[in-house]
């Protein structure tokens, strides 16, 4: 006799500060009209904030959808939390190499012999043995790394200066997660990265080089007179643009799946619908990113360009898993995980390609 499955009262989600289609669905009120007319509450960790932005980090929260950075998500899923990979995004979020106004560098091999900004793992994150939550150096060393490797070279080829992370301050898990953090993260925010004050030691003289990403940083390189030295979205090939957020995985707990995959049907076809909706409505898209990025309508125009809204569906094809591998290999190599994994035994495209079939009778109907 199977044990009878456990009724739902919240469905939860958290998402990063970028482009997604999940926060399109929230934010057009999509999701919480799906789910409330089961009497189900639809919840944000950003709103919510408090002891439970953690599950941010820790993939515990059983019914929690996670559209965020994988540098957080594959060391979960490498020190064993039952976490799935449902679906992947890849949206070109302003990734650069800022310089000082005077700095001669403005393409990838310009960075031999040069000192790059490399944060420090910081201490709790160490202690405590979450590494991947030292985001800002993992951001910085795959930004580096591409990088030099779109012109045949490699880190070795330039000087990696570690300077010291950030301190942890109240509402940072907040900030990472996305939502409304408190003023330890603005005050992060206000430096350029959002994640670690890099610009300041760049403009001091200290280095030659920092990696940023995001309309926020964007806007505080402006501001403080840093100019960006190498554009990395557009640099040729994908493979050398791979980082925490590209590609950007949805993960969500194993008993979601087993006991609950109608509900999460449901919420991915939610997303599926936004990002369709997105393809014809830009204006209102960049609209609702600059309350999503905490960013002003200039930094959120001038971070997400080039079609960005055309492609904000997540899909599980070949291409995207295998740089998803690639990243996962990065963080392997350079010490954000503590042991190898499954990747393919990791992804289950099931509740993705019922949505999509969801979705097709939806609108077969609407028309």
């Amino acid at each position: 006799m199977s044990t009878p499955k456990t009724s739902v009262d919240t469905v939860w989600f958290t998402r990063c500060p970028v482009p997604t289609a999940t926060g399109l669905a929230y934010r057009l009120g999509w999701l919480g009209e799906d789910f409330a007319r089961d009497g189900i509450e639809l919840k944000t960790l950003q709103e919510v904030g408090g002891d439970l932005a953690r599950h941010h980090y820790d993939h515990e929260l059983t019914t929690l959808v996670r559209e965020g950075g994988n540098l957080l998500a594959i060391p979960a899923r490498a020190q064993g939390a039952p976490t799935r990979l449902v679906g992947l995004t890849w949206i070109d979020e302003f990734q650069a190499i800022l310089v000082r106004p005077d700095s001669p560098i403005s393409r990838p091999e310009h960075l031999r012999g040069q000192r790059l900004a490399l944060p420090a793992f910081r201490a709790a994150d160490l202690a405590q043995n979450r590494r991947g939550r030292s985001i800002a150096r993992g951001m910085s060393l795959a930004g580096y790394k591409g990088a030099l490797n779109s012109v045949g070279l490699s880190l070795d080829d330039a000087r990696l200066v570690e300077l010291p992370a950030a301190p942890p301050r109240e509402g940072d898990a907040g900030h990472l997660a996305g939502g409304p953090a408190g003023g330890g993260a603005r005050s992060a925010e206000s430096l350029g990265t959002g994640l670690w004050e890099g610009i300041l030691p760049l403009l001091r003289g200290e280095v030659d080089a920092v990696y940023v990403k995001g309309a926020a940083a964007l806007e505080a390189a402006q501001r403080l007179g840093a100019k960006v030295g190498i554009d990395l979205d557009q640099l040729p090939e994908k493979r050398f643009r791979v980082n925490n957020g590209t590609p950007r995985p949805i993960t969500v707990h194993q008993s979601l799946i087993d006991d609950h995959f109608e509900l999460l049907v449901r919420f991915l076809t939610q997303t599926l619908r936004a990002a369709e909706w997105a393809k014809t409505h830009l204006k209102e898209t960049l609209e609702i990113l600059q309350g999503e990025t905490r960013a002003g309508s200039e930094g959120v125009s001038g971070a997400y360009r080039n079609g960005f809204h055309l492609t904000l569906a997540p899909d599980l094809s070949e291409e995207r898993v295998e740089l998803f591998r690639q990243q996962k290999n990065f963080q392997l190599t350079h010490g954000f995980l503590d042991r190898d994994f499954d990747f393919d035994a990791w992804i289950d495209p099931r509740p993705l390609a019922a949505a999509h079939e969801r979705l097709a009778q939806q609108l077969r109907a609407a028309a």
